[in-house]
């Protein structure tokens, strides 16, 4: 059983990376903050009882329904008050910015040379830019297997479908992201 301080360790520990890829899914800082803090929630009140050794994958589970949910809940919103937007002007709508989300990365010490730094910036946003271009579900099987280093069961699991599905969620999305980067002349 986990103890309150082993719980709150593990939150600690996973809620830079959940923020970052709930972020990539929602493109919206503040709406990304409120999903990860409610699965947060969900997890101490639920099942802040269980082993320790459970929480990943009861984390991950919840954090990935509460991101469906709020899709949903953003689809019923649209349907039921597209009509206001007529009366919006193009620029009062507030976008993903990339910049923004990057600059809570912390700098790697490895990298003392400018150019170096620049070029891996470079880098980074071409990668992100092609990560937010994915479908949905390629976006998060690609995140949970080689960001959150998940096994190919755990991602099945958190994600509510066969492994054979998460294994071609991956392919296609390695596959879409190389081909967009060699476009982009970035060899990883």
């Amino acid at each position: 059983m986990a103890t309150p301080a082993e719980l709150s360790d593990f939150l600690k520990s996973v809620e830079k990376r959940a923020f970052k890829r709930t972020t990539y899914h929602v493109r919206n800082d503040e709406s990304a903050l409120d999903i990860v803090q409610d699965s947060m929630m969900k997890l101490a009140e639920h099942y802040g009882h269980k082993p320790v050794n459970e929480l990943p994958m009861l984390f991950q589970r919840i954090l990935s329904n509460s991101t469906l949910d709020w899709f949903r809940r953003q689809k019923v919103k649209n349907a039921l008050f597209s009509s206001f937007s007529d009366f919006q002007s193009e620029g009062d709508e507030e976008g993903f910015d990339i910049l923004e989300a990057l600059s809570g990365i912390e700098p790697v010490a490895s990298f003392d040379n400018p150019e170096t730094n620049h070029q891996r910036a470079q880098t980074l946003l071409a990668i992100e830019e092609e990560l937010l271009l994915l479908p949905n579900r390629q976006r998060e099987a690609f995140l949970m297997r080689y960001w959150e280093d998940m096994d190919v069961a755990e991602t099945a699991t958190a994600m509510g479908c066969s492994e054979g599905s998460v294994k071609t969620h991956c392919s296609r999305a390695v596959h879409a992201l190389s081909k967009a980067l060699k476009t982009k002349d970035i060899k990883l």
